[in-house]
């Protein structure tokens, strides 16, 4: 019954490479309106906080301005050079390894 079975490798379909179907690529997609949308509020916010802040920086500038520094008396403050204790690292160590 089985006799007209072939024995060893299979001949290769010649028609393969025709058969197989092609994936279809896909297309990028557009940026939606609601994102350009936050873009363009964002960039508006931004020249709005740089406004007030340069507006800001003028009026420190004026304010500066009209009100003249006055001299500072220089003061001599004579500092006592206190002696220091030696450093006991020993002591240190082993208060550092009882936490």
């Amino acid at each position: 019954m089985a006799k007209n079975k072939q024995k060893g490798k299979k001949q290769k379909n010649v028609f393969q490479v025709a058969q197989k179907q092609t994936k279809l690529k896909t297309k990028t997609k557009p940026v939606k309106t609601s994102l350009k949308h936050i873009n363009t509020l964002k960039n508006e916010r931004v020249e709005n906080l740089n406004q007030i802040f340069s507006d800001v920086q003028r009026d420190v500038k004026s304010i500066s301005k009209s009100t003249a520094p006055e001299p500072k008396e220089k003061t001599v403050v004579v500092r006592e050079k206190k002696q220091q204790e030696a450093v006991n690292v020993d002591g240190a160590a082993q208060l550092f390894s009882q936490l």
